[in-house]
């Protein structure tokens, strides 16, 4: 291979091509923005880095791999922990400097995050949101559609318990939020389980660790709109922090939670 042709730091990463990819709306070009779009290109990059460790932990979790469950999911603990921490960079904008760019940006909203609805469908959420903010845009309906014909983390942590003999068999019952309802019968089994089984128990836990995390960067996430741009619509004619307000306290896993008044 030539020297011209070596593989090397720049061109393995895309150095050249990442560094371009920043381009300014507002005219003139306020400072602030660039700040902006890097920490929105960030998320998505852990987006598309948790989704790639989700497909890992769901094969780990229906081969019954405890301890590559753990160390995957451990690892998308470890995202959401960088995830927040980020709103803290974010945070260092003022809503006067982030309002000096605001009206150059549109209809684009967090919104439109199709990568962070493939999340959601993966955990077993489903809403109408979720299709209406990518109607002109067929090939993200196709490729959320195909999505929610996966198996959820909740079905693959089901099919994991059952590898290790306990009756835990969930229905997709709910079309229009959770699609995993809360369940007496599995919850009894999640029990007995937690008590006798000490590896289906540190895997429920990381269960249990993530939906608090998810919690928690949702809660930072609508407390950073609130402080940015308070009431007002979100960009895109979003409800902003209002509509934001309505995804917190909602768990992804309901019977982990449960089953604590059970101990």
């Amino acid at each position: 291979m030539s020297l011209s042709m070596s593989l090397t730091y720049t061109n393995y990463l895309k150095i050249d091509e990442l560094t371009e990819l920043q381009e300014y709306k507002s005219a003139p070009p306020e400072h602030d923005e660039m700040l902006f779009i890097i920490i929105h290109q960030t998320y998505e990059l852990w987006f598309k880095q948790i989704l790639h460790e989700f497909g890992k932990l769901r094969r780990d979790l229906e081969a019954g791999n405890t301890w590559g469950s753990i160390k995957t999911m451990r690892r998308v603990l470890t995202i959401l922990k960088t995830m927040v921490s980020q709103i803290d960079i974010l945070e260092t904008m003022t809503p006067l400097e982030f309002n000096s760019f605001r009206k150059f940006l549109g209809q684009s909203s967090g919104f439109q995050s199709l990568q962070f609805r493939e999340m959601e469908i993966v955990c077993g959420l489903r809403f109408s949101l979720m299709k209406e903010a990518h109607q002109d845009q067929p090939q993200h309906i196709e490729i959320l559609e195909s999505r929610m014909e996966e198996s959820t983390l909740w079905e693959s942590f089901c099919t994991y318990m059952r590898t290790r003999g306990h009756k835990v068999n969930p229905k997709r019952e709910n079309e229009k939020g959770l699609i995993h309802e809360p369940s007496d019968e599995i919850q009894e089994v999640l029990a007995e389980a937690m008590k006798n089984d000490p590896e289906a128990a540190m895997v429920a836990e990381l269960f249990v660790d993530y939906d608090e995390g998810l919690q928690e960067w949702r809660y930072r996430h609508v407390k950073m709109v609130e402080r940015t741009i308070g009431t007002k619509k979100g960009t895109g004619g979003s409800d902003g922090a209002k509509y934001l307000h309505k995804t917190l306290n909602n768990p992804i896993f309901p019977d982990l939670w449960a089953i604590r008044a059970k101990f």
